[in-house]
């Protein structure tokens, strides 16, 4: 949540709360993320040695007909989310259901915008999908960030899957160094909002080199 809090794009949904507050609020909520989708999702974390703390994290999202091998296991199994039991799992949902978000709903048109051209885009073919990325702002820099999209990009590489991500502005270089190429742009004024006017998003695609018949 540190490092979503940098980016305006995406402070505009949460101005009416504060930093702490959010990050209360989300650890509440979120270990039903990590247990719902278990077939598709995939969760990677760095975690400092020294210290323990968790640095960065990604989360990903497998095509349904890749979740699987020919033998029905699953497909990267040391990135599934927990599994847990039936009194466990119903405390975890009981708890996130009762934990408001507190977001903005003002600007819904600017994300309803963002989501239709995403759903669009991933319509052409199946992807691995980055839904999430994220490194702690006194660890960024650090290449932390790259490592765990090159981590999905192995993956990706052995399942013969292009990668797509929707990316805001403050990725949009460890995107293209990684080699990935913006598929589309969109920028949509935000002033209405409290924005700068600029609230920008690309949607970015890496494809798997062609490989030599030689």
């Amino acid at each position: 949540m540190s490092a979503f809090w940098q980016d305006p794009n995406w402070v505009l949904s949460w101005r009416h709360t504060t930093l702490e507050k959010h990050i209360e609020t989300t650890a509440r909520r979120y270990p039903r993320r990590l247990i719902n989708d278990r077939a598709t999702s995939r969760h990677q974390k760095a975690v400092d040695t020294q210290t323990g703390r968790l640095v960065g994290y990604a989360r990903w999202i497998l095509p349904e007909s890749y979740a699987t091998t020919e033998d029905g296991e699953p497909v990267w199994p040391e990135a599934l989310g927990p599994l847990v039991g039936k009194e466990e799992e119903e405390e975890i949902r009981r708890i996130a259901d009762a934990t408001p978000l507190n977001a903005s709903n003002e600007t819904d048109p600017l994300d309803n915008k963002v989501t239709e051209v995403k759903n669009e885009l991933m319509k052409k073919k199946p992807y691995l999908c980055l839904d999430y990325l994220a490194v702690h702002p006194e660890n960024q820099g650090k290449g932390i960030a790259t490592l765990l999209v090159q981590s999905g990009m192995k993956v990706a590489e052995d399942l013969g899957l292009d990668i797509f991500v929707l990316a805001f502005r403050s990725a949009w270089g460890v995107y293209s160094r990684l080699g990935f190429r913006v598929e589309r742009e969109l920028i949509q004024d935000d002033s209405m909002y409290g924005g700068d006017g600029n609230y920008g998003v690309r949607y970015m695609i890496y494809e798997q080199p062609a490989k030599s018949e030689a």
